[in-house]
């Protein structure tokens, strides 16, 4: 688990984030304030208005008191009709303006039973403008001014119009202190809106300053990186070059160490040549028959290392050589110095076999010590024929080296491969790569020798 001490940088993306959310927080929260305020205007006029109109109607409703009042009066006095209808027009009024103003004070306990009060006292004083004013219609206007004037009805509707004003004072009263409460917390609201943006700008503020400090510091580390990586460009460059250099001097190294190599093996083979040529002077100054054919055989050997030095073609890692290339170019050596092999032609069927540099001589030796004894006893006295020479890999993968003639074989019981010097050669070459020569009949005539080399890919180099 990480912690902060492991990544300086987490602290200030926490402080980023903190900030950002406290940011949204308040803008969140002068949102919400916003609403509230909202309402609370909406809650004001909704109570602006319906105070003003229950102060309407009780005032309408004290007109009508009046009116009614005022109209029984008119009437018992004079008698006149006009009188008559503005008393049944205040009447159905007050009981009108009444039902209305108990409807708009449901909602404030105490105001209702206010005007429930004074909404009985009107009650009974209808009850008894009603008497007088059926007295009155009666034609019995005596008893009609007698109720009228008496003093029980005297000045009857002054405690009810003093009760309407009351009851609109304290309306208005409670208007203003309700006003006054939501003033207050509309202060208080808008402090808290103004506090909340003022909040959000100052973190943004801050929020905006530090992504320009990241901003900066991003283009800096651009433009140092940039720099690095033009530096890493150039020093690959010259490395790159320096590599170019080494690999050339190593190429160029190479080819000289292949060439004083190929020198050095002319050099021996032509050594090996001279010697081979000593040979045959001595062979031509000797009498002796056993001398002649011993020199024969040394100087059939050496021309066969000297031609094995001569021909061999090393590759690119200097340790290896392809075992068809260099064996074919034996044969062709072989086939235009012998002197024997004029009737016999020289064959040979080569896989691209790698072997070691080491071992290529050795091989060639090994060839030239079969194809010797092939044109030594299979074709005497001048015979024409053909030898067939192989390496190629049997059928368990292993290298396999073959010499094939055609020519009279080996007479009477005597076996192959016994008595001579190079036949002991053969054996002991062939050992040296964990084989060991068999020597066939043919039917059809001729000899076949098979010699399995199965320490040639032991012992060669990789590629």
């Amino acid at each position: 688990m990480k912690t902060l001490a492991d990544d300086p940088g987490q602290l200030p993306r926490m402080m980023q984030r903190l900030a950002l959310l406290v940011s949204l927080t308040l803008v969140v929260l002068a949102v919400i304030a916003a609403l509230v305020l909202v309402q609370g205007i909406d809650r004001q006029i909704d109570d602006v208005t319906r105070t003003h109109e229950v102060r309407n109607h009780a005032r309408e409703l004290t007109l009508s008191l009046i009116d009614a009042e005022s109209s029984e009066l008119g009437y018992v006095l004079t008698g006149e009709q006009h009188y008559l209808e503005v008393y049944r027009r205040s009447t159905a009024a007050i009981s009108t303006r009444a039902k209305s103003l108990t409807s708009l004070t449901k909602h404030d306990p105490e105001q209702s039973a206010r005007l429930a009060a004074i909404v009985d006292d009107i009650d009974q004083r209808m009850v008894e403008l009603k008497r007088t004013m059926d007295l009155a219609m009666a034609q019995r206007m005596p008893e009609a001014r007698a109720l009228l004037l008496s003093s029980a009805s005297a000045g009857p509707m002054t405690p009810m119009r003093l009760a309407l004003e009351q009851f609109i004072g304290d309306e208005s009263q409670k208007l203003h202190e309700r006003n006054q409460s939501i003033d207050l917390a509309r202060l208080w609201l808008v402090g808290a809106i103004v506090a909340a943006l003022a909040g959000a700008v100052a973190l943004a503020f801050v929020l905006f300053t530090r992504a320009q400090r990241d901003v900066r510091m991003l283009a800096q580390n651009r433009r140092l990186l940039q720099s690095e990586n033009e530096a890493l460009e150039a020093h690959v460059r010259e490395r790159t070059q320096a590599v170019e250099e080494a690999r050339e001097h190593a190429e160029r190294e190479r080819q000289r160490v292949e060439a004083l190599l190929q020198d050095t093996s002319h050099r021996i083979g032509n050594s090996l040549a001279t010697v081979s040529s000593l040979l045959g002077l001595q062979l031509l100054r000797s009498e002796s028959h056993e001398v002649k054919q011993a020199l024969e055989a040394a100087r059939s050997r050496v021309h066969a290392i000297a031609s094995g030095h001569r021909r061999l073609r090393l590759g690119d890692d200097l340790e290896t050589a392809r075992a068809d290339e260099f064996l074919e170019a034996v044969l062709q050596d072989m086939a235009t110095t012998l002197c024997d092999a004029d009737g016999v032609s020289l064959v040979g069927e080569f896989e691209p076999i790698l072997i070691s540099a080491r071992d290529a001589t050795t091989i060639g030796i090994l060839v030239g010590e079969l194809v010797t004894n092939a044109l030594k006893h299979a074709f005497p006295a001048g015979r024409a024929g053909r030898i067939l020479v192989w390496l190629k890999r049997d059928a368990t993968g292993v290298p396999t080296l073959s010499v094939i003639d055609d020519g009279v074989g080996i007479e009477g019981s005597s076996q192959p491969g016994e008595g001579g010097l190079g036949s002991v050669i053969i054996k002991q070459l062939a050992y040296q790569f964990g084989g060991v020569p068999a020597y066939e009949r043919r039917l059809e005539g001729g000899l076949k020798v098979v010699v399995p080399l199965p320490g040639i890919e032991q012992q060669q180099a990789p590629n």
